[in-house]
């Protein structure tokens, strides 16, 4: 169904409400504001709604991640102990990132390092690198306009990831959306502004949480799955267990327990990846696609801790190996001086 056709569906034509909207907010829109109390205290965020039940928290000071995330009555994401924070440049230094990880249904990892903590000839690097704790400056707030007719709405902003004598890259991104229609659509440009080519690596850590993930939930996704290596790894993805089953409750995850697969997902003949979480008792779905020529790799993140009950499905240019781990085998991608790489990830939901 086009969106055309799927605005109809969920409104009617125009003419049904013509004359009776005064405010495009009755429907749906943007709306910004800044946090007053807690860690996030002073932080921007926008609220998105698209007026399909799907609805939205931009976190514009950390990096346009996405942190809550509802459609109609259930939550999408997995929000952790922390919840938003504030931006903290101090995450360059080993786990620190760690410490002002709020979950949400989408925090950005990148953009020249993704995975553990390393230290090379090359210099050092924190978990994840920086991108998620820089804060943007907003370009553009577009609102739907009902008079002509135009229900799309869009937030774009810049953030610049910048270190003297070393890599200096921008990322521009611009989140958007239909009223009417429950998709996020994201945008993302990388730039390296600086006057060599440095490393990129990218990684889209999209999570999920209760009730979309509970006991039974079905992880869709074709290609070929492999286990990080680590024991906890190996003791859910091996051949004798479900690991596209989503699991209870498990004590083995209490703690810095979990368990990464690292995916070489299957395009269709478009080149478009698609994988998918099925709640077929509520009944919900969330589908992620992309592109296999941009983001070629899926890792899939499963934390069945206790009350820390999450699982990720994370797009991205390189598993998240580090590094000093794609240099060596020769997969590490570098971006020459005033060269754009573009990403797109569009999330859907639906009832099933």
């Amino acid at each position: 169904m086009d969106i055309k056709n799927n605005i109809n569906r969920m409104y009617g034509q125009e003419a049904e409400w013509s004359g009776k909207i005064s405010n495009h907010c009755q429907l749906g829109g943007i709306e910004t504001s800044i946090l007053d109390n807690g860690a996030g205290k002073g932080v921007r965020i926008a609220w998105v709604d698209t007026g399909s039940g799907l609805r939205f928290k931009v976190v514009l000071d950390r990096g346009m991640d996405i942190a809550e995330a509802f459609y109609n009555k259930h939550s999408l994401a997995w929000i952790s102990h922390a919840g938003v924070t504030s931006p903290d440049q101090s995450v360059t230094s080993g786990t620190n990132w760690s410490n002002g990880f709020g979950g949400g249904l989408l925090t950005t990892c990148g953009l020249t390092h993704t995975g553990d903590p390393e230290r090379d000839e090359y210099g050092q690097r924190g978990t994840h690198d920086r991108i998620s704790h820089i804060s943007a400056m907003v370009e553009s707030i577009v609102l739907p306009d009902l008079k002509k007719g135009d229900l799309r709405m869009s937030i774009t902003g810049r953030m610049c990831q910048y270190t003297m004598f070393g890599p200096q890259l921008e990322l521009k991104r611009t989140i958007s959306a239909v009223l009417g229609t429950s998709k996020i659509i994201i945008e993302d440009e990388v730039t390296n502004l600086g006057n060599e080519s440095v490393p990129h690596m990218l990684l889209y850590h999209f999570n999920f949480g209760w009730p979309l993930i509970e006991e039974g939930t079905e992880i869709s996704a074709t290609g070929e799955w492999k286990s990080r290596g680590r024991d906890a790894d190996d003791a859910i993805f091996n051949c004798n267990n479900d690991y596209k089953k989503c699991k209870a409750p498990n004590d083995a995850h209490n703690g810095n327990g979990e368990s990464v697969a690292f995916i070489d997902i299957k395009p269709e003949p478009s080149g478009i990846c698609e994988c998918a979480i099925s709640n077929h008792n509520i009944p919900l779905q969330v589908k992620l696609q992309f592109k296999k020529e941009q983001l070629p790799w899926l890792t899939n993140w499963q934390h069945w801790g206790r009350n820390e009950y999450v699982i990720g499905l994370e797009p991205g240019t390189h598993p998240p190996v580090g590094q000093s781990t794609a240099r060596q085998d020769q997969t590490l991608l570098f971006i020459r001086p005033r060269e754009t790489l573009a990403y797109e990830t569009v999330l859907e939901v639906s009832p099933e």
